[in-house]
């Protein structure tokens, strides 16, 4: 019999971001209204609530970066900024009276398969407990910060935080700021953190291939076109799609022409941008454009030129109270390091202890790279679902097409429990291991495997995160769920 302490529902979704939010109003339009969104922060949003760095803004148009069924006409720009994407997102919420099933402030840590009651024992950092018959995960691959093992980083004096952590109350006037890291995060807060700090070491492991980014604002006559022809809207956001699909996508198959045009755009741009050759020759990756991810920027290559910025290519011995020991030898004093190092993108679920059939781990199932069914099923673990799981990531397209289809999948397997009197259902093992002997096929062709350090593989250099096809593809294995491939019970 279920805990008379826990609090029971049908249905809990874990994270009140883009995926939480959508699979909430779908779940709602297809009858299942005994459900609770659970969130750890205070606010809906996901990694738009958690990055507020300055700076922050999508690498995908906000038109496409939307939920097609909460679409918004009025973005003020292709690009969209942290700020107007999170109010976005808080109004879609807003409108579909989220905040009345969602507890916010609460971190599920523990989830447990009760297989005598099939159903999700659920703990949380407080203590408390719930229970649900159905659990969806909406944590995504980008909400745990890395901060690297460097030794002595505890004995800094000065202060210290991590992108997606930024400290808004620690001035940055003329102080002198380290930054680690010179990935996606960095690339948008460094040129700003620029502006504003006495001097700037920004310590870089490896470059990346990078893009201009061209970001014009909406005039009042499109978005007036956009609210009152949604036609025009959608075709607007068809073309963006097409246009990433057909012309991006291809980037990232190893040997192709568009990978070759692509290099061939980025050293053009390297070159103009930065005309000393000391500077540029520690601006160009060893690695095949593609294999980390392409990053879009036209203030990064300034900033690095500016007189108070030094690139450090040397590397990181050891931080010290009052700064940096490079590999070098070399003591570089600072009072503030910011950490643009990501996130620890490849443990998915980890964050919380999850517990299948038989008590099993999923950590431990995982150990050689975590694996699932369409990215949303897994094996031994029945009545879980994830969105933006294993291999779901994408280079080239918006993640939302992908969670949308995801959202849509699993609605129809809940469906078919209901409509078979299931109480539960599982993906089998079979289904799942030649599902993912596909992927990693297909993954061969693919500019990823080449030899770089990217957040899309594990230590051992699997690729988990990253889907190998195309949304087209994604969107035809979604498009109707094989059930032959679960099983239920009764």
């Amino acid at each position: 019999m279920p805990d008379v302490t826990s609090k029971n529902y049908r249905i809990v979704i874990i994270g009140a971001g883009v995926s939480g939010i959508g699979s909430a109003i779908k779940l709602r339009k297809a009858g299942f209204n005994d459900l609770r969104i659970v969130e750890k922060s205070g606010s809906f949003g996901g990694t738009w609530h958690d990055n507020s760095y300055p700076g922050a803004s999508c690498d995908v148009p906000a038109h496409l970066y939307s939920l097609s069924f909460a679409p918004n006409p009025d973005w003020s720009i292709h690009y969209a900024g942290q700020a107007e994407l999170l109010s976005h997102l808080r109004a879609v919420a807003d409108e579909h009276e989220l905040s009345e099933i969602t507890t916010f402030g609460t971190e599920i840590v523990s989830a447990e398969w009760d297989q005598s009651s099939c159903c999700w024992r659920l703990g949380t950092k407080t203590g408390d407990k719930m229970v649900a018959d159905i659990v969806i995960s909406g944590l995504g691959q980008l909400n745990r910060p890395n901060i690297p093992a460097i030794e002595g980083l505890e004995t800094f004096e000065g202060t210290t935080f991590h992108s997606a952590r930024w400290r808004h109350d620690h001035d940055l006037t003329d102080r002198r700021v380290a930054v680690i890291g010179t990935g996606a995060s960095a690339i948008q807060f460094v040129p700003e953190v620029a502006k504003q700090a006495g001097h700037l070491d920004l310590y870089q492991r490896s470059p990346n291939w990078v893009l201009p980014r061209v970001n014009p604002p909406y005039s009042q006559a499109r978005k007036w076109a956009f609210r009152h022809l949604p036609g025009a809207r959608r075709l607007h956001r068809a073309a963006i799609w097409a246009r990433f699909e057909g012309l991006v996508g291809p980037v990232f198959n190893t040997g192709s022409v568009a990978n070759k045009k692509a290099t061939e755009a980025a050293m053009k741009y390297l070159t103009a941008a930065v005309p000393d050759d000391g500077l540029r020759s520690r601006l160009v990756p060893t690695f095949p454009i593609g294999c980390t991810r392409i990053l879009a920027s036209s203030s990064w290559y300034p900033a690095l030129r500016q007189p108070n910025v030094d690139l450090i290519t040397d590397g990181i011995e050891r931080i010290v109270p009052d700064g940096i020991i490079g590999s070098d030898g070399t003591h570089r004093r600072v009072d503030t390091i910011i950490f643009g190092t990501g996130f620890r993108t490849t443990e998915f679920l980890s964050p919380i202890d999850f517990r299948g059939r038989d008590g099993v781990s999923i950590r431990d199932q995982w150990q050689e790279g975590a694996e699932a069914y369409m990215g949303i099923a897994v094996a031994g673990f029945p009545n879980l679902f994830m969105l933006y799981g294993p291999n779901t990531n994408l280079g080239h397209n918006s993640i939302i097409f992908m969670i949308e289809q995801q959202i849509r999948y699993t609605i129809e397997l809940l469906d078919r429990m209901h409509a078979d009197g299931a109480t539960d259902l599982e993906v089998g093992r079979e289904a799942q291991d030649t599902y993912n002997q596909w992927v990693q096929k297909q993954m061969k062709k693919r500019v990823w495997l080449a030899d770089c350090s990217s957040w899309y593989k594990n230590d051992s250099g699997k690729i988990v995160n990253n889907w190998p096809g195309s949304t087209i593809d994604y969107w035809r294995k979604c498009r109707r769920p094989d059930i032959s491939d679960f099983d239920t019970g009764r």
